[in-house]
């Protein structure tokens, strides 16, 4: 009886600490959102943003969760130091009156036990859209390296830069831009 009663305490327990609202802080180390688009027609270009930071809630139990992520545009990183300055200039990013660019989100939606897609809002040189990132891999279990509880995911979705003002040389270069945004996060 008493191992019963234990047995019975310990997935209450559990099932408490399961229905709970959990935050998790964005590693900056391992998340790293890129964006691809057409050079010319010639190749798919792919750059990324070194700095980001953030947080992730999710009660897996309600089905629900909020992001609220914030990119520093000027860690851009086209893999060329003259080409991170050109789209840090008031053509693209202006980075000097938009250092910033942020998506957040309280519509969380699962599949599930596991997140499928996120509805925010994106904002890029001050201009606010509407974003839906779907959800290509979710995963958390514990860290082996910092002994915490840790979720990954990886999301992609298309914007146009023409809704940020920033439609330089299109149709040359293209208007759609893919965004994968991979992102590893710490239990708080």
């Amino acid at each position: 009886m008493k191992r019963t009663l234990a047995t019975l305490i310990a997935a209450f327990v559990s099932v408490a600490a399961y229905a709970a609202p959990e935050t998790y802080m964005i590693e900056p180390s391992h998340s790293m959102p890129r964006f691809e688009y057409s050079h010319f027609g010639y190749s798919i270009q792919l750059s990324r943003f070194d700095k980001v930071s953030g947080s992730i809630t999710l009660d897996r139990a309600k089905k629900k969760g909020s992001v609220d992520v914030t990119i520093d545009a000027k860690s851009v990183n086209t893999g060329s130091a003259l080409f991170n300055e050109h789209i840090q200039a008031a053509d693209f990013f202006d980075t000097e009156m938009f250092p910033t660019i942020t998506f957040k989100s309280n519509k969380v939606k699962f599949k599930g036990d596991k997140v499928a897609s996120v509805e925010g809002e994106l904002t890029v040189k001050g201009i606010t859209k509407p974003v839906t990132l779907k959800v290509n891999s979710f995963m958390c279990m514990p860290h082996p390296m910092v002994k915490k509880e840790a979720c990954g995911v990886t999301a992609t979705a298309k914007i146009k830069r023409s809704d940020f003002d920033m439609a330089k040389n299109v149709p040359y270069v293209g208007d759609e831009v893919t965004l994968t945004i991979p992102v590893e996060a710490i239990k708080q």
